[in-house]
């Protein structure tokens, strides 16, 4: 059976986990999340490259920004035990607009590129890679891998309501041998119960709580 590697952009998916836990994220195992969508192509799974920007931190942070790095660092650390996963960070961007602030994870695409097309030397055995991800950036390395004989599978989320956070981008989706939707289903089969190593809002997500 084919071994693949599982690449994701957690931003993306922690917003996904949020629309389909219908405003609350789901708490999951991120490993056996990642296992089980191997194995619905009946592949192996070999390792895990894990995007992300740690939760923004102020010169003099907050009690509420120390507590979310708390949290990120108990994830990360966790989870970066294993020898199947790598994890790669960005930085998380904080700017105002229009009075109020945004955050931005800077970097994390430029990180996956980079992996992406570094796969047929670092894994030359490997033939398959699961992206889970919406950016139509990844088009040009996808469609590089796939001229080397990499098969590039995607997950990934869109609807059809206008101005929506989950627009579909035809570009990448046309790039791929295959994609596939996220269903609540995926993050469902893999649930765990409240625990600092659980991949949730707490941890990935850049919003601070309200």
């Amino acid at each position: 059976m084919e071994k693949v590697l599982v690449m994701v952009d957690a931003g993306f998916l922690s917003k996904v986990s949020r629309e389909l836990g219908d405003g609350h994220y789901f708490k999951y195992d991120l490993l056996k999340f990642s296992k089980d969508l191997c194995g619905k192509f009946g592949s192996i799974f070999y390792h895990l490259f894990f995007y992300n920007a740690p939760p923004y931190q102020s010169t003099n942070p907050n009690p509420s920004q120390k507590k979310r790095k708390e949290d990120y660092d108990s994830f990360t650390s966790k989870l970066g035990r294993n020898d199947c996963v790598t994890i790669r960070e960005g930085r998380c961007q904080r700017v105002k607009n229009n009075g109020k602030y945004i955050y931005k994870q800077k970097g994390v695409d430029t990180l996956l590129t980079m992996d992406l097309i570094e796969i047929p030397i670092e894994f030359p055995k490997i033939k398959q890679v699961i992206l889970i991800a919406s950016d139509s950036d990844f088009v040009p390395v996808i469609q590089r891998l796939r001229k080397r004989g990499i098969q590039v599978i995607l997950y990934t989320y869109f609807d059809r309501v206008r101005n929506s956070n989950f627009s579909r981008s035809n570009e990448l989706i046309k790039s791929v041998n295959k994609y596939l939707k996220l269903k609540k289903s995926d993050f469902e089969d893999c649930k765990l119960s409240n625990s600092p190593s659980h991949l949730g809002v707490d941890i990935i997500n850049q919003t601070p709580k309200k």
